[in-house]
């Protein structure tokens, strides 16, 4: 036999459900779309992209084509290693996460090595035309 129900609530009560804000919040198409754009520009658009890609993240290649078509995003370790891989995927995210100023800072780093390099280059030429 089967207890009874009395004093039972089978369904919870209704109320004001818990809905937090989607203000401000990126869909997973847009997501997609971005990095999508990022890594066409970075890698090309040809078969050997997708392999390029699949190799240095080790992704299956249908999981990248469907990154480089905007069908799929790719999820948080996949993600961090193609920043690691390009420069544009890294912007891309950092843009869409809202810190625009640290893309700016990222590309102070990389003039700022650029020059120190172009300095080394300078001071290996003069040295060469002083001999």
């Amino acid at each position: 036999m089967s207890p009874t129900n009395k004093g039972r609530n089978i369904q919870s009560k209704k109320g004001k459900g818990f809905h937090p804000s989607t203000e401000g919040r990126l869909g997973a198409a847009a997501f997609a779309s971005a990095i999508a754009t990022a890594l066409r520009n970075d890698f090309g658009e040809d078969r050997s992209a997708v392999k390029t890609i699949a190799g240095l993240t080790l992704a299956n290649e249908r999981a990248v084509k469907n990154w480089f078509n905007g069908i799929n995003g790719p999820s948080g370790e996949f993600l961090i290693l193609l920043c690691r891989h390009s420069d544009t995927v890294l912007e891309t995210f950092l843009m869409l996460a809202g810190h625009g100023e640290l893309v700016k800072v990222k590309k102070f780093g990389d003039v700022k090595t650029k020059l120190n390099e172009m300095l080394l280059l300078l001071g290996d030429l003069e040295h060469l035309n002083d001999k």
